[in-house]
């Protein structure tokens, strides 16, 4: 179900913005935050479940995640499901429909969502008037080729047990970074379908590659998803190293 909160409804106000206060993400100048809140058009609630935007659908708009978690897929004809990457908040979406004209993947919430909602149309706005909001679309958009690259790297040549390691450890420190420190231990809102669609594993072979990172110690998987409990020693068998950028520009 998507629910659209417009400027005569309760949203919420982009210099209360909770995102903001926290260190992951770079300040906005005053000018900066003033058109921000211009450009921004509503508030989007979507539950869990919901298809936000179609692969091959026009959308006149842009998303930034303000709570909740997503994912990007593609369908092959038979119903087969490709998950691209996942998005958290602060993630901006719908940006590549409004280069290329429609939309190449589609989206969907994994938890319910709310998303601010900005006007496609005034992108180039935002570049003219704001070159420093201009080059942090691009970064962006970069952080995401490297965050692909990634993710095709490890699809590609990581073993089941490594890509599996890999694919929950970034989640990890994904979601980690937006955590407070004090933050108790959380749980990755992801079932085991979703590894499998994302690492084109069956879901047999998903399961069994799971029940060893769970009988190491380095994982507790329950109902409501997946806690990671030795993050170190399963990065370690990833082969990878979290990001170490400490701020990251949002829109």
């Amino acid at each position: 179900m998507l629910n659209i909160v417009d400027e005569k409804q309760k949203r919420t106000k982009c210099r209360q913005c909770p995102l903001l206060k926290m260190k992951l993400f770079r300040d906005f100048s005053g000018d900066e935050l003033g058109f921000i809140e211009n450009f921004k058009t509503g508030e989007l609630n979507a539950g869990k479940g919901s298809t936000i935007l179609v692969e091959g659908s026009h959308s006149a708009h842009l998303f930034t995640v303000l709570t909740g978690w997503g994912f990007r897929y593609k369908l092959l004809e038979d119903g087969r499901r490709q998950i691209l990457n996942y998005i958290l908040p602060g993630d901006l979406i719908g940006l590549q429909g409004s280069i290329t004209g429609e939309m190449e993947h589609s989206i969907e919430a994994l938890t319910d969502l709310t998303l601010c909602v900005f006007e496609r149309d005034r992108v180039m706005e935002l570049f003219r008037k704001f070159p420093e909001l201009g080059y942090d679309l691009t970064w962006i958009a970069a952080r995401e080729e490297c965050i692909l690259d990634e993710h095709l790297l490890s699809v590609g040549r990581r073993t089941a047990i490594e890509k599996t390691a890999y694919l929950l450890s970034f989640l990890h420190f994904r979601a980690s970074a937006l955590m407070a420190q004090d933050t108790p231990r959380f749980s990755l809102p992801i079932t085991q379908q979703h590894v499998a669609d994302t690492l084109g594993l069956s879901i047999v072979h998903t399961n069994k590659t799971i029940r060893k990172l769970v009988d190491r110690k380095l994982v507790k998987w329950l109902d409501r998803g997946c806690t990671v409990t030795n993050p170190d020693e399963l990065v370690e068998l990833a082969g990878w190293e979290p990001e170490t950028t400490k701020t990251r520009p949002i829109l």
